[in-house]
């Protein structure tokens, strides 16, 4: 296992334009860490950077002790699902499993031990011997993350994973990835997950803690229940919930010792310790 450190990461590309601004961020060892945010935050672009995939422009990136800035992917500790599967069509589901740790030279004994330890834990042992023409949707995203549990990485890296299942199947495959990661946790195994999702669903009932970007810049980080209680900002506010939080504009006032909210003719006084909090001037 291992924690995953950024510190002042960018991402600037050849054409000038800046996708990632200087963001800071500590994963610790074994937790499950979700990336949320609209369609255009980046990231996927940080996640991309953590796993080697994408250059880093500035700032340092720490797997474990390891700054690993210009290590190249295969050595990172790394295991990564896609939104797409990308298994082997010409492979049966054992082979698919099987193939990474074959190119590493690893024996056939080891190798068949975690073949069928990751199949037994993602409940699909009578699948080995099928190909991907012949899986489910949800059952060739189970061999997709079976092949990165074989490879026992320091860190689990989720793009999107589920996005191409349909909403009940989606809703079950949440469920088995969270009790996954607790399994492997609980057992010892690499457990720390960085889970990239648009979907504040995903985010909300499977992250530890959230992190949610706008614009290549965290806007806040939290656990699910501070993020829904306390936003920092109204993007948060609004981003974060279903159905999300309304947000109107309205005066903040403070007379007589009473603080209060003002919009047209409609007043809600604030309780005394959020006034305080306020620290407003009369008037």
């Amino acid at each position: 296992m291992a924690a995953v450190g950024l510190e002042g990461i960018e991402k600037v590309y050849p054409n000038g334009f800046k996708a990632v601004h200087g963001i800071d961020l500590q994963v610790r060892d074994g937790e499950f860490m979700v990336f949320v945010g609209p369609s255009g935050c980046a990231k996927s672009t940080v996640l991309r950077m953590i796993a080697g995939l994408e250059g880093i422009s500035g700032g340092t990136l720490r797997i474990g002790q390891r700054v690993v800035n210009d290590v190249p992917a295969k050595q990172r500790g790394i295991a990564m699902v896609f939104q797409n599967y990308a298994l082997y069509p010409h492979m049966k589901v054992y082979d698919n499993l099987a193939f990474g740790l074959k190119l590493a030279g690893m024996k056939k004994v080891e190798i068949d031990q975690r073949v069928r330890e990751a199949a037994e834990m993602l409940e699909m042992g009578h699948l080995l011997d099928r190909y991907p023409r012949q899986l489910s949707g949800g059952q060739a995203q189970r061999v997709a993350v079976g092949r990165a549990i074989v490879k026992r990485p320091d860190v689990f890296l989720f793009d999107e994973p589920l996005s191409n299942l349909d909403a009940k199947l989606r809703a079950a495959m949440r469920v088995r990835l969270t009790e996954l990661h607790r399994s492997l946790r609980a057992s010892g195994r690499s457990s720390t997950v960085i889970y990239v999702t648009h979907d504040q669903t995903e985010a909300m009932t499977m992250g530890e803690r959230i992190c949610v970007l706008r614009d290549g810049r965290i806007q806040q980080l939290d656990t699910p229940a501070a993020l829904y209680q306390r936003p920092v900002n109204a993007f948060v506010a609004g981003f974060i919930g279903s159905p999300e939080m309304n947000l109107h504009t309205v005066d903040l006032r403070r007379g007589g010792g009473q603080a209060e909210l003002q919009w047209g003719d409609a007043r809600l006084p604030l309780p005394a310790a959020t006034a305080a909090r306020l620290a407003l001037p009369d008037g």
